[in-house]
C-alpha cells in the first residue's frame, strides 16, 4: 500500500504564499500522473494542477499564474507553490499520484487565506 503525506498548510494572509508538499512511500520516476485537488467546504473536489507523462502541466484556470506544481524524484515528492494567495483558496488541499491502473490520495492539507 502506498502512502502520501501531505505537508506545508497553514493559515496565510491575502497575498501570501504556501508551498505544500506531498512525499510518497513509493519512487515517483514511473508516476504516470501527479495532480493536486482542492475541496472548499460545502463545494466539491476540484482539481488544481497536474502534471501527465512526466512533463505535461495543467492548471485550473483560477489558479494560472499564481500556482506551480513540481515534482522532486529524488525525494519521491510533489510540490504545489502557491503565491498571490486570496481567501478563495481556502480548501482542504489533497494530492493524488497514479502509476498506470493505480491511485493514491493523501490525507488532505487544511489552507486558510484570511486577513
Amino acid at each position: 500500500q502506498v502512502q502520501l503525506v501531505e505537508s506545508g498548510g497553514g493559515l496565510v494572509q491575502p497575498g501570501g504564499s504556501l508551498r505544500l508538499s506531498c512525499a510518497a512511500s513509493r519512487s515517483i520516476f514511473s508516476a504516470n500522473a501527479m495532480a493536486w485537488y482542492r475541496q472548499a467546504p460545502g463545494k466539491e473536489r476540484e482539481l488544481v494542477a497536474q502534471i501527465i507523462g512526466g512533463s505535461s502541466l495543467n492548471y485550473a484556470d483560477s489558479v494560472k499564474g499564481r500556482f506551480t506544481i513540481s515534482r522532486d524524484n529524488a525525494k519521491n515528492t510533489v510540490y504545489l507553490q502557491m503565491n498571490s494567495l486570496k481567501p478563495e483558496d481556502t480548501a482542504v488541499y489533497y494530492c493524488k499520484i497514479s502509476w498506470y491502473k493505480e491511485a493514491y490520495w493523501g490525507q488532505g492539507t487544511q489552507v486558510s487565506v484570511s486577513s
